[in-house]
């Protein structure tokens, strides 16, 4: 390659560089879009039980609301900086401050880096256990079914 073709291919580079970075300023991110970010990271976490609707959700969802994904999720979007408060319910048995920790790790960890704003904070709310009858239940049924 000649000395002329490296120059182009580092001035478009540049230029791409830019054009970038332009786009990336211009950009907004609803406290929605954050909110189910954040419900999904958190859900994924192994010993949540499911997320705990506030009472503005569960008036929003009697009205027909579709926030399934971030039910549970408050968002405090202040400049490039968020803080979450979650609420979620846990497996009974489970080490609460090991959960909470993955939690707030994974919601972190996903917020940042989907969004690429900062998280101020994670605020993990424990609700709620929920105990596990339904599984036992389920596997005495299936025990049954197959004598």
């Amino acid at each position: 390659m000649s000395k002329k073709e490296e120059k182009v291919e580092e001035v478009v580079e540049e230029t791409a560089l830019e054009e970038k970075v332009e786009i990336a300023t211009n950009l907004n991110i609803s406290e929605e879009v954050i909110g189910i970010i954040a419900g999904l990271a958190a859900s994924e976490v192994e010993g949540i039980a499911g997320m705990q609707l506030g009472f503005v959700d569960g008036i929003n969802q009697i009205l027909g609301s579709s926030k399934k994904y971030s039910k549970g999720v408050k968002i405090e979007l202040v400049g490039k900086k968020v803080t979450v408060d979650i609420f979620v319910n846990v497996k009974y048995g489970v080490r609460i401050p090991d959960v909470a920790w993955a939690a707030q790790t994974a919601v972190k960890n996903a917020v940042e880096n989907m969004t690429g704003l900062e998280v101020a904070a994670v605020n993990i709310n424990v609700q709620g256990i929920i105990f596990e009858k339904e599984e036992k239940k389920a596997e005495v049924t299936v025990e049954q079914v197959e004598e």
